[in-house]
């Protein structure tokens, strides 16, 4: 049906835009957010889009996939386990940004994560885990095994 809708081609999520409190896009939890996503899956600040206290845009990959995040003195909250999700290529991906988020959690207590597991559906074996840090919602990491 979708591409009747779209003939060029079927549309992709692009981003998504989470509140976070204003001190959180000052200088030093910038640099901190960029140096745990950064050092973790490879998301780079885009510092032409970046406004002091007030917005911070973190490229996931290429410039047109991104996180962005915006002050508001009334931030976004949610449940432990809401998210936005993001796919690797591979079982070696998934199992080495595990490492690296690993690696994190075991020198910062603010990193959440949520360990590997697997869901097998028989045609496909979803293996997933979550991770949080400093933003209201988590990450979840898959890598979708088809049989």
């Amino acid at each position: 049906m979708s591409d009747t809708l779209f003939p060029a081609g079927i549309p992709r999520l692009n981003h998504v835009a989470v509140s976070v409190p204003p001190d959180l896009l000052g200088a030093t939890g910038r640099e901190e957010l960029a140096s745990f996503y950064g050092g973790c899956f490879g998301w780079s600040e885009l510092p032409s889009e970046t406004v002091d206290r007030t917005k911070m845009v973190l490229a996931v990959g290429h410039w047109d996939q991104f996180v962005f995040l915006h002050a508001e003195d009334d931030p976004m909250r949610c449940p432990r386990l809401d998210h936005f999700g993001m796919s690797v290529s591979s079982k070696d991906d998934l199992d080495a940004a595990w490492e690296r988020v690993a690696a994190r959690a075991a020198t910062d207590r603010r990193v959440d994560v949520i360990e590997p597991s697997v869901d097998d559906f028989d045609v496909v074996r979803i293996h997933a885990f979550y991770v949080g840090f400093l933003l209201p919602m988590m990450v979840e990491v898959q890598y979708w095994e088809f049989a």
